[in-house]
């Protein structure tokens, strides 16, 4: 055990708490928007109404959250490559 292996256990370790933190809020955001979302469908549906096929601010806000909740994965992703290479350097 170097002190290769260490650098990269710590920082692949710090990678995957930022990217859980940077991950976590905006999923779970874009899960309320995305159920209110299908909530509206269904009630068009019901009401018989039809819905506008353009963006609404929600959709937007979604994808933007979606966007967020990415980088952060791509960003825990990144740590967990970095343990395993700290594990697989000797």
């Amino acid at each position: 055990m170097g002190p290769i292996n260490l650098v990269l256990w710590i920082g692949g370790v710090a990678l995957m708490a930022i990217g859980y933190s940077r991950a976590r809020g905006p999923w779970a955001r874009y899960q309320e928007l995305r159920a209110q979302e299908e909530n509206v469908a269904r009630y068009d549906a019901w009401r018989g109404g039809v819905r506008e096929g353009g963006r609404t601010g929600a959709s937007v806000a979604m994808e933007l959250l979606r966007r967020q909740a990415q980088i952060g994965a791509l960003i825990a992703i990144a740590g967990f490559v970095s343990v395993f290479l700290g594990f697989l350097i000797r």
